[in-house]
């Protein structure tokens, strides 16, 4: 079973319908039991760091989802999700994140529109199951304003140019995240919930 977890914030019903159409069990739940008794974690969102933090301490999932990804439980971040595994975030002021993986969330820097809304290419940097039958070069659907600077190189899989290169995934063994939906990115997209699911 994997649980899509429901902190008040993010487009929770189309990821929850797109792991369904690739054939997976899921559940969208905020009790901190169903966390546990989970076989894999998906920690979508949309919208402010600081807020999202703050209703992840109101919830009590904080140290749920820290434990849980400790114990090696497969956690994949959506967007929002992305940017919260991190240490912390400048987004209005600094945030302290889950702290799952060594870093910090930035405002984009870039001569080019922002938000960062549409389709745009990735470059795999690194081999990973979650993007078995994704060729590189692949095109996938962004919204964000801020970008993940992670401490660790080897943490980087994909990156992205949007007026400079930044960033668009990572992975640190059992936790993976993405800064583009894949729940809106068509068949690739659900071919890496596919991956997620079944790996």
């Amino acid at each position: 079973m994997i649980t899509v977890i429901d902190y008040g914030m993010g487009n929770l019903r189309s990821v929850e319908k797109a792991l369904e159409k690739v054939g997976a069990e899921v559940r969208v739940s905020r009790d901190p039991d169903d966390l546990r008794s989970a076989s894999k974690l998906v920690l979508p969102g949309v919208g402010a760091f600081g807020d999202a933090m703050e209703n992840l301490r109101k919830r009590g999932l904080v140290d749920v989802i820290q434990e849980e990804a400790a114990a090696g439980k497969p956690l994949l971040g959506i967007c929002l999700g992305l940017d919260l595994v991190f240490e912390e975030s400048e987004e209005h002021g600094l945030h302290e994140g889950l702290g799952l993986l060594p870093g910090r969330v930035e405002l984009l820097t870039t001569e080019l529109k922002i938000p960062h809304i549409g389709w745009n290419r990735i470059r795999i940097e690194k081999e990973s199951p979650l993007l078995a039958g994704v060729p590189d070069g692949s095109f996938f659907y962004f919204v964000h304003s801020y970008v993940v600077v992670p401490r660790r190189d080897s943490d980087i899989l994909c990156t992205t140019d949007y007026g400079c290169r930044f960033v668009s995934a990572v992975e640190h063994e059992n936790v993976s995240a993405f800064q583009f939906h894949p729940e809106k990115s068509s068949a690739l997209g659900l071919n890496i919930l596919r991956n997620f699911a079944t790996s």
